[in-house]
């Protein structure tokens, strides 16, 4: 039986969606304190992709490696509810400060570390930043081809992945040979909700350093239940260079972020008649809004 060994780049960001008159601070930063943290919602997808290979091939084993502060781990549990077998959470103070660069050559260097799989599969795009740089930045440093804007993966087999592409324009279906790595739209399938039997299983689950902080016999805990345990790995479990690692290896700096508030200042109904229309479209061109 066909069995896949999956990695699932997760992120967990400020839920922009729901931006306040305070989600801003006075030097133009995002104030993530009153902003909550929540599971990137396309990341969602891309493991909703996943779960339905494992639903396939039920000896595949799903692996989520998210990038982050300690807390972070809050997403790890969330894909453990949802059907996810291990997490490994990448937290280190040298990340700090990472853009998109550093973010996936620090990933890379966690993925060269697990070394055995088949498919990486990520969300396209993260909603805090809005760049869909980071995945196939990843393909390009592990060296593995890369499929984007999936919206279903169609069939695959050891040799091979069978993926639907959504495009501006409309669809298209591609083939490519095992590893890869594949980019979901928003567009794909929304992820499956949590399993109560696994949410009681997993609910206690954290890291080393979150015990630690509680005061708890962290050992203990571990040694009675290994599932608990959510490996944490800083810059001395990886390979890695440090200057490419945080604001070191970061070459992008944001300047500035202004907090732009759209309001309305005058309307113009008209009826949906074709006469309305044009006269519209002439008076938009007229004034040099669109043309």
């Amino acid at each position: 039986m066909n069995a896949f060994k999956i990695i699932v780049l997760a992120k967990q960001v400020p839920d922009t969606r729901n931006v306040g008159k305070d989600a801003m601070k006075a030097d133009g930063t995002v104030n993530r304190a009153v902003l909550p943290a929540i599971f990137n919602p396309e990341d969602l997808h891309a493991l909703e992709q996943a779960l339905r290979i494992k639903d396939q091939f039920p000896e595949s084993i799903i692996t989520l490696l998210t990038m982050g502060p300690v807390r972070a781990a809050e997403i790890l549990r969330e894909g453990f509810y949802r059907g996810a077998d291990d997490g490994i959470l990448l937290t280190d103070r040298a990340f700090a400060g990472s853009d998109t660069l550093a973010t996936s050559y620090s990933l890379s260097c966690a993925i060269k570390k697990i070394k055995d799989f088949d498919i990486i599969i990520c969300g396209r795009q993260a909603i805090d930043g809005d760049t869909a740089q980071v995945g196939p930045q990843v393909a390009e440093k592990l060296h593995i081809p890369q499929i984007t804007y999936c919206e279903e993966i169609q069939a695959i087999d050891k040799k091979k992945i069978t993926v639907k592409r959504r495009l501006e324009r409309g669809v298209e279906v591609v083939e490519c040979a095992l590893p890869v790595l594949i980019t979901v739209n928003n567009s794909a399938p929304h992820c499956r909700p949590r399993n109560a039997k696994r949410l009681m299983k997993f609910k206690h689950a954290t890291t080393m350093s979150k015990h630690q902080e509680t005061g708890g016999d962290y050992l203990a805990t571990e040694n009675a239940n290994t599932h608990l345990s959510i490996k944490e790995w800083g810059i001395s479990n990886i390979d890695c260079e440090h200057v490419q690692l945080g604001l070191a290896g970061s070459p992008t700096k944001v300047k500035k972020v202004d907090n732009i508030v759209f309001q309305s200042k005058e309307s113009k109904r008209i009826d949906d008649f074709d006469e309305d229309i044009s006269l519209l479209m002439k008076e938009l061109i007229d004034s040099h809004i669109i043309g």
